[in-house]
């Protein structure tokens, strides 16, 4: 079968069916993933260079293996400088485990979210359903495999935290923390928004709330530090009543995994435990153009529904939610790396007439 380009004498069409192409092709990304999952660019950045040694390096059939590497230079991920020699480009590269800047995260089927991107074969269903779909791919849903499975969900908090260290370092750089005595994290991951925060202010004290396994992850990450004396890891879910109050309660990239009705249940367990005159620090993209959407909001909305039943939310919708859980938004921080906003919430007097115990 081929996908030949129609007979037409008209540029606009040539043009369009090119773009299309583009859009709708999927055999490049999946070589590419099928690379990362091979570690072709370890490979030869250990000195495997030729079809011969990279395909008993891999433990691949040599000539599939030859096919694969022609289409991976004809889209520029690896060149052949010479004949049976190959190299990667510098996108390339950012298949190698040790660069800097690496996105296997994103595309090794063996890590987390590479193998939650392969449930977007189901974007059909979950369009039609408006429900996340994971769980008809992997029989679990997202959280569980993250929490019950110790190596993909260190692969997922690994990528996660590569990605978010300096959304959280400008949090705690910029955000003004005058007066706030103790901050409680909220699926807080192993603990690197706290980490940042903590480092710059001496006189805060914090809990983490986590799954079960991310928990154990935070206890470990803090134990033995300068840290450890300051901050109480706490094993239990957000649906549940939270178990201390705090005059900060911060979410940092948790609701946009979770549905309009889900993510309002969170936000209301945060307003029960927050102490007078608190705040919920909510660190998420807040996307101010609805009428001129940003592909990257875009993308990654739909792997929310598809991963979690999740969604991003442009500023209204955000407020939309805060009100419903009896909160309002006092304030929008500029933007900051990946687009993502501090969204400072406080209570609705109204709603919360009582005062909140004290913090055990």
């Amino acid at each position: 079968m081929s996908l030949d380009e129609p007979t037409t004498d008209t540029a606009d069409t040539s043009t369009g069916f090119a773009a299309l192409r583009r859009l709708a092709d999927l055999v490049t990304p999946m070589a590419v993933r099928v690379a990362a999952h091979l570690r072709l660019v370890d490979h030869l950045r250990d000195g495997a260079h030729d079809l011969a040694s990279l395909a008993k390096a891999t433990g691949s059939h040599q000539d599939t293996l030859r096919r694969l590497i022609r289409h991976l230079v004809a889209v520029g991920v690896l060149t052949e400088p010479a004949p049976d020699h190959y190299e990667a480009t510098a996108v390339g590269e950012l298949l190698a485990h040790g660069h800097p800047a690496t996105q296997v995260g994103w595309l090794d089927p063996s890590h987390m979210v590479g193998r939650a991107d392969l449930a977007l074969v189901h974007l059909f269903e979950a369009v039609r359903d408006g429900e996340a779909v994971y769980r008809q791919r992997y029989g679990k849903e997202f959280w569980e495999e993250v929490s019950d499975d110790p190596t993909l969900g260190a692969t997922f908090y690994d990528m996660m935290a590569n990605g978010q260290r300096t959304v959280f370092r400008q949090v705690a750089e910029r955000h003004d923390w005058t007066g706030v005595r103790h901050v409680l994290d909220v699926g807080g991951a192993d603990g690197d928004l706290l980490a940042a925060v903590l480092a710059r202010e001496p006189g805060i004290s914090a809990g983490l709330l986590e799954l079960p396994g991310p928990a154990a992850r935070a206890r470990t990450k803090f134990e033995g530090t300068e840290l450890a004396d300051r901050v109480t890891v706490f094993d239990g879910s957000f649906f549940d009543p939270l178990p201390v109050t705090a005059d900060t309660i911060t979410l940092s990239f948790v609701l946009h995994n979770w549905s309009d009705d889900d993510a309002v249940r969170i936000l209301r367990r945060c307003a029960e435990a927050l102490e007078p005159g608190g705040s919920v620090l909510l660190v998420e993209c807040a996307d101010q153009s609805p009428s001129a959407p940003d592909p990257a909001f875009t993308s990654a909305d739909l792997r929310m529904l598809v991963y979690f039943g999740g969604r991003e939310r442009t500023q209204e919708e955000w407020r939309e939610i805060a009100v419903a859980a009896g909160l309002d938004i006092a304030s929008l921080s500029p933007a900051l790396a990946y687009g993502a906003r501090v969204i400072t919430l406080v209570r609705t007097p109204s709603c919360f007439p009582g005062t909140p115990g004290q913090r055990e």
